[in-house]
């Protein structure tokens, strides 16, 4: 096996049983690992993936592996590494890992160069790091690559943006759009984990408070719906009126984030973009607002503007760091202000990650057949992969649908029947 890099390759066992919990969960993912171990579609092939280390990622490594690829895999974030997974994957799998939680931002993209040094055929990125190093630092190995896939929202956009440049040199597929990615990772995921990392980090009682969630995308409609259920008093902060008036008919309450900094208990950023919690928001916010992030990455909430406006900090307890402004007032970060559903949690649960990489090994296969055909762009997911996950989903949970008739069929297809 080639090197790796994790923290204690002790912490195997038990790794691998969460793993072997987190599959329970996985019924999809598992049916792919069995057909892909029979047919082994990705014979030959180099995978880099950087990705969160999770047990559910590591579910996916070992069904990319059992369809016969060589994969390597590095975190996608420096706080989302779970360290008993790396050692599994290693240990037990032989699949080489460079993540340690924690990690430092050097370390960070001294782990992407060490699997991009696998001279990948595919990509597999979560945030589209793995993709824009290898389009600066790494130009020379572009000829290899004939395609990849990516994870998430803040990537997508990000290969867009090099799409549209012409600066992407090869064809990615963007399994964040597939409707069983989004709607469920997104909304149900994003919405319970979130919820999860925040309580694990402060163990605050969310029933009465008010929550600011900043944005209202499928991430943030998810963590809206999850906190109201908690019995928080939820306000929304968006630029774009359409998702602004989807939110106030939802029965939130809708206002600008300057007015919305004095009334929130806690904030949660969730928009893919820059400095949304900023100086101007500090100044106005309560004593004792807590604020984070379930964004990508961690520029959404400007921590060296509030960092500049602080005369102390201290570390108060696990992913709470308590900042004393010079008015006297408190503000608590959570988890650097990186992704806190996984910096304090466990990420999203498995059942949810388990459409997630179905959507990403099924579109390796099917870039691993179309690739030639393919131009530099950003794909969707092919529409037989998605509902075909969604069939997969429905049998494991015990559930029929019903099925058109011919007639039904026909009718759909016509236009000469009306009233």
């Amino acid at each position: 096996m080639s090197e790796y890099d994790v923290k204690d390759l002790n912490q195997a066992e038990g790794g691998s049983l969460r793993m072997e919990w987190a599959e329970r969960e996985m019924p999809v993912l598992r049916s792919i690992r069995e057909r892909f171990a029979k047919e082994k579609p990705l014979q030959g092939v180099r995978a880099s993936a950087c990705l969160h280390v999770t047990a559910e990622t590591a579910n996916l490594m070992t069904t990319l592996q059992a369809g016969g690829a060589d994969v390597m895999l590095t975190a996608s974030n420096p706080l989302s590494t779970q360290d008993d997974i790396a050692a599994a994957l290693v240990s037990r799998f032989e699949i080489p890992v460079f993540a340690i939680k924690g990690e430092s931002n050097e370390i960070y993209y001294k782990h992407i160069h060490a699997v991009l040094d696998h001279k990948p055929h595919y990509t597999m990125d979560d945030g589209a790091d793995l993709v824009s190093t290898l389009h600066t630092d790494r130009r020379d190995l572009l000829e290899n690559v004939q395609g990849g896939t990516e994870e998430t929202t803040t990537g997508v956009i990000r290969l867009r943006a090099m799409a549209a440049d012409g600066a992407l040199k090869y064809p990615i597929i963007a399994v964040n759009d597939a409707m069983t990615k989004h709607f469920f990772d997104n909304r149900y995921g994003t919405g319970q984990s979130t919820l999860d990392g925040i309580i694990r980090a402060t163990n605050i009682l969310l029933s009465g408070k008010n929550f600011v969630v900043v944005g209202y995308g499928w991430c943030a409609r998810g963590l809206a719906m999850r906190a109201r259920g908690m019995g928080a008093n939820v306000i929304v902060t968006e630029v774009d009126p359409l998702k602004a008036l989807e939110a106030v008919m939802d029965g939130y309450r809708v206002m600008p984030m300057q007015e919305a900094v004095k009334y929130g208990d806690i904030f949660c950023t969730l928009t893919g973009d820059l400095n949304v919690l900023d100086k101007s928001h500090f100044e106005g916010m309560k004593d004792g607002a807590i604020i984070s992030n379930s964004g990508h990455f961690n520029v959404e909430i400007n921590i060296p503007a509030l960092e500049e406006m602080s005369v102390s900090k201290r570390h108060v307890r696990q992913f709470v760091e308590e900042y004393i402004l010079k008015d006297g007032r408190h503000i608590f970060l959570l988890g650097e202000g990186r992704l806190i559903n996984l910096a304090a949690a466990e990420g999203h649960p498995a059942s949810v990650m388990d459409m997630s990489f179905a959507n990403q090994a099924l579109s390796l296969e099917y870039m691993i057949k179309h690739h030639a055909e393919m131009e530099n762009k950003v794909y969707s997911v092919p529409e037989a992969i998605d509902r075909g996950i969604a069939k997969l989903k429905l049998e494991a949970m015990g559930v029929d649908i019903d099925v058109l008739t011919p007639a039904q069929e026909k009718y759909l297809k016509s236009w000469e029947h009306g009233t």
